[in-house]
């Protein structure tokens, strides 16, 4: 069976008032240990699949778990068990047969988990949704990490709602999403402790404890081609989302709860790749599927520029100001504007929390958009070819012959009647005529054709974003051939066109030749490179210039940024001129 579920996490700060609230009403508590299994080499990890032995007060319950159709659903197989005795017979027949029997290694005991729960049910007028509050440990040999969730499964009705009951609860107690499964953590636990199990030098160790904690960055995203373009950007959005989401979960210290400060400048980093690959696959398909609302789209600009904020700040003292120091520049007490907030609260605030729930359920059900290039891939009938106009001006042939019910067979004359009533309406047939008048108009027929014409076949995913990358493209290639001339706002914008255009071929590139795809990625990485740190030297630029005031020493940077900046056309205009001979790769 599949279930839909949505967790998030529960800050220390609202843990005691949260609980209060589960247990207002009918809420009952229970204990759970459960025990995970995989082999040495993670083979079940790797093929996404958990298996768990839990005792759940005093039954014991076998749980098997795959991922579903989205984020928010998964394949469940529970079987009771008269104890801790792990049975994998209960899986011959099923899909997930030909995994296990494949396995090479010998299943053990990975990591565990302990938690109470405490469990409520909540109706609204979506449907039943049940809240689960978890409280406990997750370990892994030595290892041990906090679990502080809440999940809102969907027992009946619509998704919509699980996403109403959350919202609520987010608003109220500030929860932060966490896309992470308990499976998930407890696998990453493991790996940590059996590699800190061989190590004993402290840097290495401490190498891996941050590791642990690592930005997320892209992956990739596989289309199938008979996808309409609604389904895409659905899929393509899951994926962003999900970058974004886990990189503001561990700025929000979602595992650490202020003991130790995981998050840094390459979170905000990723959470911002993510941002902007989100907004370049809204442009991507813009006329083809369903946009979110404004309200949506405002929000996306909105923290965009205030994790920016952070960014320019961190790029800044680890990147520019170190490089600086290297070439020669006297030191000075430099204080740059702080940010309106800091990232790791802008990460963990309702605000940007909501907009982070509201986007997920969007993504779930993109859809097809009103009108657009694409409204043949939603059902809509093309419009027919040009010889079948009416001289009225309305389309003739299978509109005319739907709008008089005359598609198939003759209708009853009745039928008729109310066919040409409605077509009439539509102004698809004249209106009839006062005869009497003395200023008839002139009647001009509609004919319909014997045969219906026949329709262009719309087009494939494939041919509608090769049309619209090849585009794109264009535009880059002849703003970068003429990049010495163009302005420091042209400059800005064509290194916006540029991540817009990477991003939106990383999109597609499962639909595209591989060999034509890769030759194109490494020389747009080169054009990118160069207009990325021209972009970061731009903003210490202006930074400088302020301080010019105050410290003559600033004047040194000033110099010095303005003849990398030099070097730097030189170099954008030869990797332009590179850019211009890749492979072409939407023929």
């Amino acid at each position: 069976m599949s279930e839909q579920e949505l967790k998030l996490h529960v800050p220390a700060a609202a843990r005691k008032a949260l609980e209060q609230e589960v247990k207002q009403r009918d809420a009952t508590r229970i204990r759970m240990h459960a025990m995970y299994f995989d082999t040495p080499e993670r083979e079940l990890a790797r093929a996404r699949v958990a298996i768990r032995l839990r005792r759940e007060g005093n039954a014991w319950v076998q749980t098997l778990k795959t991922p579903g159709s989205n984020a928010i659903t998964r394949v469940e197989l529970n079987h009771p068990r008269p104890g801790p005795i792990l049975d994998l017979s209960v899986y011959a027949g099923t899909e997930v047969e030909a995994t296990l029997a494949g396995l090479k290694g010998e299943l053990g005991l990975r990591y565990e988990t302990d938690v109470s729960r405490l469990i409520r049910k909540v109706r609204n007028r979506h449907g039943t949704v049940e809240i689960s509050y978890d409280r406990g440990l997750l370990r892994a040999d030595a290892l041990e990490l906090p679990i502080n969730e809440i999940e809102f499964e969907l027992m009946s009705g619509k998704p919509a709602a699980m996403f109403t009951a959350a919202r609520a609860w987010l608003r109220r107690h500030g929860l932060v999403m966490d896309a992470r499964s308990k499976s998930e953590r407890g696998d990453r636990l493991a790996r940590l402790a059996h590699t800190l199990d061989g190590l004993q030098d402290d840097a290495a160790r401490a190498a891996e404890i941050d590791d642990f904690w690592a930005a997320t960055g892209a992956r990739n995203v596989r289309l199938d081609p008979a996808m309409s373009p609604a389904q895409a950007l659905g899929e393509v959005a899951a994926e962003c989302l999900d970058q974004i989401i886990r990189n503001a979960a561990v700025l929000a210290e979602v595992d650490t709860d202020g003991i130790r400060k995981a998050g840094n400048a390459e979170h905000v980093h990723q959470l911002r790749v993510g941002m902007r690959r989100l907004r370049s696959a809204w442009r991507l398909y813009d006329g083809w599927a369903g946009m979110p609302n404004a309200a949506l789209q405002e929000g996306i600009r909105t923290f965009f520029a205030a994790f920016g904020a952070n960014r320019d700040q961190d790029v800044l003292q680890e990147s520019i100001i170190p490089a600086l120091v290297r070439a020669g520049m006297p030191t000075f007490p430099m204080e740059a504007p702080p940010p309106s907030a800091p990232s790791r609260e802008i990460a963990a605030s309702p605000e940007f929390q909501g907009w982070l729930l509201d986007m997920l359920e969007w993504s779930l059900d993109v859809p097809a958009a009103a009108t657009g290039p694409a409204g043949g891939l939603a059902g809509a009938a093309s419009p027919a070819s040009s010889d079948a106009i009416a001289a009225n001006g309305v389309t003739a042939g299978d509109e005319a012959a739907a709008a008089l019910g005359l598609v198939g067979q003759q209708a009853g004359a009745q039928a008729v009647a109310q066919a040409l009533q409605s077509a009439q309406a539509a102004g698809a047939v004249p209106a009839p005529v006062d005869w009497d008048s003395a200023h008839a108009p002139q009647i001009v027929p509609a004919i319909i054709p014997l045969v219906p014409p026949e329709q262009e076949a719309p087009p494939t995913l494939h041919d509608l974003l090769a049309k619209r990358l090849r585009k794109w493209h264009r535009r880059v290639l002849d703003e970068g051939q003429r990049f010495a001339k163009l302005d420091i706002p042209s400059r800005h914008a064509l290194r916006k066109r540029a991540k817009r255009l990477r991003y939106g071929l990383n999109f597609t590139e499962s639909l595209l030749p591989s060999v034509k795809v890769r030759d194109y990625k490494t020389r747009l990485a080169a054009v990118q490179d160069v207009l990325g740190e021209m972009n970061d030297l731009s903003v210490a630029h202006d930074l400088y210039r302020q301080w010019s005031a105050q410290y003559p020493q600033a004047w040194f940077a000033l110099g010095w940024i303005s003849a990398r900046q030099e070097e730097l056309v030189a170099k954008a205009e030869r990797a332009f001129k590179q850019f211009a001979h890749a492979k072409e790769f939407w023929k």
